[in-house]
């Protein structure tokens, strides 16, 4: 088995720091050296804002849930009662006026409309 470039021995090798042989090349290649300050060296960083926890074994790193206030959930629920599927336009509006970014409101209706959909599947 050949190894050429991105074969697993050669990723290997690569990654151990040692000489690369590279096809058509006549002699091998040496990988870049990392500065000494290289992210590798450094500590972790600590979590930033102080009122989160770091995620639990096998959570998904990202963003945290958000806590909607209770005028903000009347809001989005009497948006959501006259109409389901949320426009450009309101979605902007309701961004401003709720203080949210167009994600989040996208994203509340989407879980809206899924809670809808179990409801009424229930009832049936």
């Amino acid at each position: 088995m050949e190894k050429g470039p991105f074969s697993v021995e050669w990723l290997a090798q690569s990654s151990r720091g040692g000489a690369l042989e590279v096809p058509g090349s006549s002699s091998p290649q040496t990988p870049p050296s990392l500065p000494a300050d290289s992210p590798r060296d450094r500590e972790p960083a600590e979590p930033r804002s102080p009122g989160h926890e770091a995620e639990p074994a096998g959570a998904a790193p990202g963003r945290s849930r958000t806590k909607f206030s209770a005028e903000q959930l009347q809001e989005l629920e009497r948006s959501f009662r006259e109409q389901r599927y949320i426009g450009a336009g309101e979605k902007r509006r309701l961004a401003a006026v709720l203080n949210l970014s167009q994600s989040q409101i996208k994203t509340w209706f989407q879980n809206r409309r899924m809670k809808f959909k179990r409801q009424t599947q229930d009832a049936r």
